[in-house]
């Protein structure tokens, strides 16, 4: 099947710009990319796309060079690449997923909850000073002062509250 005179036209159109303009668009392009070859070359391979999609525009210019065109048409996908990559978040190709996984809280999660739990079961007084020392983070004094106790006897609730609860997580096989 031979090509219809269209279609040769356009083709001849391509042949002789690829000719005469791909090499000093390329070094053009390869300017505007920061010396990146690969992406200079799609760069011209899209903008001669666009010069044989406009072929019957580019082929009669009355002695005129299709440089201007071709140079303004890749510099604007030169510039809309850019701006699209602003536009979209960063690719994760060709990084360790484990670097940017995030941690799995469901151990945390399910620690909280038995903890809770096992804290319910205990005496008031006990669950009193183990949330004002361990979970509010503080002092032994500032929790007695605090609850109204002697230091002596916060001292010896926290102890007494300690051992429930190892035997209360020993209960449930959670170990500490």
């Amino acid at each position: 099947m031979t090509p219809d005179p269209a279609s040769r036209a356009r083709d001849e159109v391509l042949g002789r710009l690829f000719a005469e303009h791909a090499a000093p668009l390329m070094a053009f392009v390869m300017r505007l990319t920061g010396g990146d070859r690969q992406r200079a070359e799609d760069v011209v391979q899209e903008t001669l796309l666009r010069a044989w999609r406009h072929a019957d525009r580019l082929g009669d210019q009355d002695g005129r060079s299709p440089r201007p065109w071709l140079v303004t048409v890749a510099r604007r996908i030169v510039i809309d690449e850019h701006r699209g990559s602003r536009s979209r978040p960063a690719e994760a190709l060709g990084h360790d997923l484990d670097l940017v996984a995030e941690e799995d809280h469901a151990d945390r999660v399910l620690q909280v909850v038995m903890l809770r739990e096992v804290l319910r079961r205990l005496r008031p007084a006990h669950r009193e000073i183990l949330v004002e020392t361990y979970i509010e983070g503080r002092t032994v004094a500032e929790a007695a002062q605090r609850l109204g106790l002697p230091l002596g006897t916060a001292k010896s609730r926290i102890y007494y509250a300690l051992t429930a609860l190892r035997a209360a997580l020993a209960d449930q096989e959670v170990t500490p």
